[in-house]
C-alpha cells in the first residue's frame, strides 16, 4: 500500500500540519525539522496526491517549462537550474520540448492540461510571427519577443545586450581599433541581443563597424567556415563569437590559417562551457551565471502565482567577463 502522510508524520515525530509544510514548500518549519521530514519521505518513498492537493489548495505546487529540446550548453545548463531552483521553492517540475519552427503555444497547451501553476519559456525564438500567449497561469519568459498579459507575464532573463558590450569593450580596451562579431543565429533573441551589444559598444567608442561574419548556427563548424574567411583579412586582430563553440572553430582556423591567438588575433567567446579554459589558448569568454538567472525568473513567478509583490532583484550579476590567455593587447 501507499505511504500515507500520517505514516510519515508518525515515523518524523512531527505532526501531519508539519508534513504538509514541508511538501508544499511552506515557511515556519526549522532546517533540522525540515531535513528530517525530508529524510523520512525518502526512505518510506512517500509520494504526495498532486491531484488532490490541487483540489484542496487550488494550487499544483508545480511549474511548466517550454524548452527548445536543444542539448547546447547554454539553453540545456539554464533548464537545470531552473529545475533546482524550482525544486528549492517547493515546486516540481513539467516539461514539454519543442524544436525550432515548431509552435510555442501548442507546448503551452500541453503543460495547461498536465496541470501547472505557472509556466517558463526558456528560450522563445522568432518564428516569423509575432508568439502571443493568453494562458490561465502567469508566465515568465527568458528572452524577447513574447506579448505577455500585464499583471499575470514578464521578460526576465540575462542581459546579453550588456554582456555583449563588455565583451567588445574588452577588446576596445586592449588597444584594438575594431572588434569583428561572428553572430549566431538571428532568430534566437539571445543572438539579436548579442549582436546589438557589440554595436553598442563600437559605436559608443567610435569605432568602426566592420562587416558581420556570415551568420552562424551555433556550431564549431560555423565559426570555423566564418574564422576561415576573416583569416584571410589582415585587419582583423579582434573577435567577439556569439558562443564558445563557435569562437572554438575560429581559434581552428586562425590556427590553420597561422594567425596567432592572441599575438595576431583575440578571440572572446560566450557561456564560458567547461572545455574554455583548457583549450590552446585558453579562451577569453562572458559567463553566464545560469544560477542566478533561474532563481531570478521561478522567485518572479511564483511572486505572480501567489498574488505578492515581485521579488526583489538578485545583487548577484548574471554575466561576467572570465578574461584568459585567448585575448591580448593590439600589436603595432
Amino acid at each position: 500500500m501507499a505511504t500515507t502522510m500520517t505514516e510519515v508524520a508518525r515515523v518524523a515525530g512531527v505532526s501531519q500540519k508539519t508534513v504538509s509544510r514541508v511538501v508544499n514548500g511552506e515557511p515556519h518549519v526549522s532546517p533540522e525539522v525540515r531535513d528530517r521530514v525530508l529524510r523520512v519521505i525518502r526512505e518510506l518513498d512517500y509520494r504526495p496526491n498532486n491531484a488532490a492537493r490541487a483540489l484542496l489548495l487550488g494550487r499544483y505546487r508545480r511549474i511548466g517549462v517550454v524548452s527548445l529540446g536543444t542539448a547546447l550548453y547554454g539553453p540545456s545548463t539554464l533548464l537545470i537550474a531552473l529545475e533546482r531552483a524550482m525544486q528549492r521553492a517547493g515546486y516540481s517540475f513539467a516539461l514539454a520540448s519543442t524544436l525550432e519552427g515548431q509552435r510555442v503555444s501548442v507546448a503551452v497547451e500541453a503543460l495547461l492540461e498536465q496541470g501547472v501553476d505557472g509556466i517558463v519559456l526558456s528560450e522563445p525564438i522568432d518564428d516569423g510571427t509575432p508568439l502571443r500567449l493568453s494562458a490561465d497561469v502567469p508566465v515568465i519568459s527568458l528572452g524577447e519577443g513574447v506579448e505577455l498579459t500585464d499583471g499575470v507575464g514578464a521578460v526576465v532573463g540575462a542581459d546579453g545586450v550588456r554582456a555583449a558590450r563588455i565583451a567588445t569593450e574588452h577588446l576596445l580596451a586592449l588597444g584594438h581599433r575594431t572588434v569583428w562579431h561572428l553572430p549566431g543565429p538571428q532568430n534566437w533573441w539571445a543572438a539579436r541581443d548579442r549582436l546589438r551589444g557589440w554595436r553598442e559598444a563600437l559605436a559608443a567608442a567610435g569605432a568602426p563597424e566592420p562587416p558581420l561574419a556570415t551568420e552562424g548556427d551555433w556550431s564549431p563548424a560555423a565559426g570555423y567556415a566564418a574564422g576561415r574567411q576573416l583569416a584571410r583579412l589582415a585587419d582583423v586582430t579582434a573577435v567577439f563569437a556569439a558562443n564558445d563553440d563557435m569562437a572554438i572553430g575560429a581559434l581552428h582556423a586562425f590556427a590553420e590559417a597561422g594567425r596567432s591567438v592572441p599575438g595576431d588575433v583575440s578571440v572572446v567567446g560566450y557561456d564560458d562551457i567547461p572545455a574554455a579554459a583548457y583549450l590552446s589558448p585558453p579562451l577569453t569568454t562572458v559567463r553566464q551565471n545560469f544560477a542566478a538567472i533561474a532563481e531570478r525568473a521561478v522567485d518572479h513567478l511564483i511572486a505572480l502565482i501567489e498574488g505578492r509583490p515581485a521579488a526583489a532583484e538578485h545583487p548577484e550579476s548574471a554575466v561576467e567577463l572570465t578574461v584568459r590567455a585567448s585575448t591580448g593587447p593590439a600589436s603595432d
